[in-house]
């Protein structure tokens, strides 16, 4: 058989000139994308062999340029943020000649602190192998060493992701600190699984700008009245976004080392204090839950408690404190109703309630309060509150005004909020949150709640806290003095913790403030006297004149 050259075996499929046509363009489309597919190949295989050069010259690695999501405050503020540093080492004899003068320069522009252009001389010429000229530098330090590394090949950079806190010290126990692969206290602790999974910050409830007052006003404070520390917070009453959180003495997130673990420690929840007074407003609750607020107690003298074989009870009586006693002598007044007794903080006519109160109603009352219990919270556990095992008539009359109960600052801000806020056991949050149901319990009716406002005020403008009343809004406010214990549990009379809670504005309450001193000392203007109303109260003061503005802007 003959074949035609050029032409196919079976001659009787051949399709001429047309389909030689069609498939040479076929060919053409295919290999001009094989081509552009190739070249980007080759484009990216560089671009990655660059990449990994340098992270190999700089000593760089994958894990070790991974950001963390930045953390900021309701307002779009950083509190923390990634951001690259890393370590500059200098090779002297990798120093050339011709370039000794020029590499002195750059190592006194690195760091002029640390050398004069003398001072980089003598370290070219020392003959070390390698020394570190710069550590933890800033990212224009960087870049100015890869730029002179380029031209004079001596430098090398140890390249690492730093945990930056821009605010210091003044979120210290909030936000905490991150180690190298999580965090360790604080947000950057509780909430390291979006911090390592997302992108987009965590936006916190916290206002930067209230915070700052909050941490000069206590750092004021704690200076003025020589106390061991210090302590407030405000939250929002309906919702639970804790507006401000600071805790002194603190430290620098940016330095751990150069604080303690002790000083590092939450004391707002892991810290147990006895409350003084406040606990007058718990008390007062259960009078009139209990129908007993309209009821006069006996106030004109101290009150012992004796046991069923009428032995003392008490080392000695419960009594008040002498201006109170002058005061009412004064006035001629004998008896009081439980509002006058929480209005003048009277401890005698307290624990006549609390003993007047059917059995077993204190425990009940407290356990609704999760004053048995260690809260979990969003953003941590508490410590467990200190309460008593039995309930005898003794814990039953010192528990009234606050004496032999201990709980954490955040276990007494949430109660005295659920007091006041219409009845609602409103649970804390960090997280900015928007519209929508809030996690809370029914504890108290609404009415009661509004009774016990309606005190606070008139405490606010006639008794112990007249000193928290600042111009344009109505204040509510409960003040707390409490004698802390010695190591063998008894009193120490020397030592006390001082407490003021404040709602505001008192008819519709939006916002609460807790303010704590711990160890205050008296001072020339309170006379030697180191009660709350002195030193805890107009510490409150001055941070709602400021932050006021800040919250109704």
């Amino acid at each position: 058989m003959r074949f035609n050259i050029g032409k196919d075996i079976l001659p009787h499929e051949y399709k001429g000139e047309i389909y030689n046509r069609e498939s040479a363009n076929r060919l053409h489309i295919i290999k001009a994308v094989f081509v552009f597919l190739f070249c980007v190949f080759i484009a990216r295989t560089l671009q990655l062999g660059l990449l990994s050069s340098e992270y190999k010259k700089y000593n760089l690695s994958g894990s070790e340029i991974e950001s963390r999501a930045d953390i900021i405050d309701r307002n779009g503020v950083v509190l923390a943020k990634s951001i690259r540093s890393g370590n500059i080492k200098l090779f002297p004899s990798r120093v050339k000649d011709k370039h000794v003068d020029s590499v002195a320069n750059v190592i006194h522009n690195i760091s002029p602190m640390d050398y004069s252009v003398e001072d980089a001389l003598n370290l070219i010429h020392s003959g070390k192998r390698g020394v570190y000229i710069k550590k933890n530098a800033s990212e224009e330090q960087l870049k100015y060493v890869r730029e002179a590394h380029r031209k004079y090949d001596c430098f090398e950079i140890e390249q690492f992701t730093k945990r930056y806190y821009p605010q210091r010290n003044v979120f210290a126990h909030v936000i905490g600190f991150a180690g190298k692969d999580a965090g360790l206290e604080g947000v950057e602790f509780i909430y390291d699984k979006y911090l390592q999974e997302n992108e987009d910050p965590l936006r916190l409830s916290i206002d930067s700008r209230v915070q700052n007052i909050f941490h000069e006003q206590l750092t004021r404070a704690m200076d003025k009245y020589r106390a061991k520390g210090a302590m407030g917070m405000l939250m929002n009453s309906s919702t639970g976004e804790m507006v401000a959180m600071v805790q002194i003495p603190d430290y620098d997130p940016n330095n751990i080392n150069a604080s303690s673990v002790s000083v590092r420690k939450l004391k707002l929840l892991r810290d147990n204090f006895e409350m003084g007074s406040i606990f007058k407003i718990f008390n007062t609750a259960m009078a009139f839950e209990n129908g007993l607020q309209n009821k006069e107690y006996k106030i004109d003298e101290p009150l012992m408690i004796y046991d069923k074989f009428g032995r003392r009870a008490m080392r000695k009586p419960i009594d008040d404190v002498s201006s109170f006693k002058r005061d009412i002598k004064k006035m001629g007044v004998k008896n009081m109703k439980a509002p006058e007794i929480m209005l003048h903080s009277c401890n005698v006519g307290s624990a006549r309630i609390a003993l007047d109160l059917p059995d077993g109603t204190q425990k009940e009352f407290f356990h609704r309060l999760n004053f048995d219990k260690p809260l979990s919270l969003e953003f941590g556990k508490t410590e467990t509150a200190l309460t008593y095992k039995v309930w005898g008539p003794v814990e039953r009359a010192t528990a009234a005004f606050g004496h032999g109960i201990a709980v954490t600052p955040m276990h007494l801000l949430l109660g005295v909020n659920a007091m006041t806020n219409g009845g609602i056991y409103i649970y804390p949050t960090l997280l900015k949150r928007n519209v929508g149901a809030v996690r809370g319990e029914r504890i108290l009716s609404s009415e009661i709640s509004s009774n016990l406002r309606n005190i606070m005020f008139n405490i606010a403008e006639k008794t112990t806290a007249k000193k928290a009343r600042v111009k344009g809004i109505d204040i509510g406010g409960k003040t707390g003095t409490a004698e802390k214990r010695g190591a063998d549990r008894y009193v120490d009379k020397n030592r006390n913790v001082t407490v003021f809670t404040g709602i505001f504005p008192v008819s519709a309450p939006q916002y609460i403030i807790m303010i704590m001193l711990d160890e205050p000392q008296g001072t020339k203007e309170s006379g030697g006297w180191k009660t709350a109303a002195w030193n805890a109260v107009p510490t409150a003061g001055a941070i709602l004149d400021g932050i006021i503005p800040l919250l109704f802007e």
